[in-house]
């Protein structure tokens, strides 16, 4: 009874469509029947009755193929707008059967799940491209198959949404640039690190004159020492308008991050000070701005 109680339950959760092949289903039986109600022929019937059979049994099979699935957002990542990023999901199969032939679909994309053992989970990475920054919900989720015949298109939706944050898209000039630019306060320039090529906002000072030479417009690159304890970045000085200012102060704050140099960010209104916030609360001040 508890049995038939569940599985009531997971039907009510599955939405079923017919396709093409369950019409190549009825008109088959129609004609078996056809055929075993005018010659009385034994094989017919026996046939009948093993395609109504199949038919019949596909039905439960299906929904309870998907219907013990369950699907989890593990983690809020960090997502950058016009930068792709992969949500990851865990997907959980609650059966003790093996689960098959399961994608995961949302409204414009399709990730194939195929096998899942019962009893155990995979995590998937679902790839989304925000188009701005901010708060960012995803959603419209579900589950599909046509398991195990193609006789039914079942379905099966995901209540939970993905909630975070969409960060600014990291662009602008390097920290390194800044740095060259800030060489007073900032440090100086400590070891000879190699040529790049002349863009016109290098000083005529690092040209590198054997280069020019040859026919090749190129400047000298040098690691800068920092004599500063904390790098100092202003929100109205860093573009020439909020989005661009937002986008570089994003790429600062990320390669302070992975250089482990401390910062502050003076915004309208208030100090961001990276000895006081996390990069993850900085990068959604940005994102919220």
């Amino acid at each position: 009874m508890k049995s038939l109680l569940k599985f009531i339950q997971i039907h009510r959760s599955i939405k079923q469509h017919a396709t093409r092949f369950s019409l190549v289903v009825v008109i088959l039986l129609f004609g078996l029947f056809m055929e075993a109600y005018m010659h009385d022929f034994n094989l017919v019937y026996i046939t009948l009755f093993f395609v109504f059979s199949l038919a019949f049994s596909s039905g439960p099979i299906g929904v309870l193929n998907i219907g013990n699935l369950e699907a989890d957002f593990l983690r809020k990542i960090r997502l950058f707008a016009h930068q792709e990023g992969k949500i990851p999901i865990s997907i959980t199969n609650n059966s003790k059967t093996t689960s098959w032939s399961v994608s995961l679909h949302n409204d414009d994309t399709i990730l194939p799940l195929a096998k899942l053992e019962g009893e155990s989970s995979k995590i998937l990475h679902f790839p989304v491209t925000p188009d701005k920054r901010g708060k960012f919900t995803y959603g419209n989720f579900y589950f599909e198959s046509k398991y195990p015949l193609s006789t039914a298109h079942l379905s099966k939706n995901i209540a939970q949404r993905y909630e975070g944050f969409v960060y600014p898209e990291p662009k602008g000039k390097s920290l390194a640039a800044f740095l060259q630019e800030e060489e007073m306060p900032y440090g100086e320039e400590k070891e000879f690190d190699g040529l790049r090529a002349y863009d016109g906002s290098q000083r005529l000072s690092h040209i590198h004159w054997a280069s020019v030479a040859k026919g090749e417009m190129a400047v000298k690159i040098f690691t800068q020492e920092t004599h500063t304890p904390k790098l100092a970045f202003d929100f109205h000085h860093a573009g020439s308008n909020d989005e661009a200012r937002l986008s570089q102060l994003c790429l600062w704050v990320l390669e302070c991050e992975k250089k482990h140099l401390p910062f502050s960010i003076q915004m309208p209104g208030k100090k961001l000070n990276s000895s006081k916030e996390s990069i993850d609360d900085i990068l959604q001040i940005l994102s919220t701005y």
